[in-house]
């Protein structure tokens, strides 16, 4: 077994941090973890970087995406996500002060969509593993949940073919999501070691 799968099957150590993926945590706790980070999604979606890879913005929303699981956990951190597209229904939260319905289903649908699957994958598969490892393997399996919404809804919204909608939708944010996932992992890392 190699030093890295070895690594990779430590079990982690205990961290105050994790206290916030309990699922006895008090209920108020709970509620107010999920309600701060969707509010946190809604206040990055407005950081845009003015770059528009095709018709979908790259912004810094998915650094909290990203963290709902590893921080909160699969069932905190997709109920997190689930109150931010609530919130986008009635409220201007989404990227570049969209809301409601007709923005919700415009090109970046399978993105939005997406949110509460990625911090289920990445809460899951970091249950039992918090590793620096078990970490970048959880969000790797976050990316692949949301590109691979990201790509189906801009296939049956943008009305295009597979390879394009795989192009724009995912290999031209490629770089930038993977700068995203490891500054996460690394943010997620130090507070782990802070708490310890």
């Amino acid at each position: 077994m190699s030093l890295l799968s070895s690594a990779a099957l430590a079990a982690p150590s205990a961290a105050s941090v994790d206290r916030l993926r309990a699922s006895d945590a008090p209920l108020a706790l709970q509620g107010a973890l999920v309600v701060g980070v969707a509010l946190l999604t809604a206040l990055l979606a407005q950081f845009e970087l003015r770059l528009y890879l095709w018709e979908v913005p790259l912004t810094l929303q998915s650094l909290a995406v990203y963290g709902s699981g590893l921080f909160l956990g699969w069932r905190l951190g997709a109920l997190s996500m689930l109150a931010y597209l609530a919130l986008g229904l009635v409220l201007p939260v989404y990227a570049g002060g969209g809301s409601g319905i007709e923005h919700l289903m415009g090109a970046s649908v399978g993105y939005l969509v997406g949110f509460p699957l990625v911090a289920l994958a990445g809460g899951l598969v970091t249950e039992r593993n918090r590793s620096f490892g078990g970490v970048l393997l959880g969000l790797v399996a976050g990316s692949a949940a949301l590109f691979a919404c990201g790509v189906v809804g801009l296939y049956l919204v943008a009305d295009l073919g597979w390879g394009q909608a795989l192009v724009n939708g995912w290999v031209k944010f490629l770089p930038w999501d993977v700068t995203k996932i490891l500054l996460v992992a690394s943010v997620y890392a130090g507070a782990r070691r802070a708490t310890a």
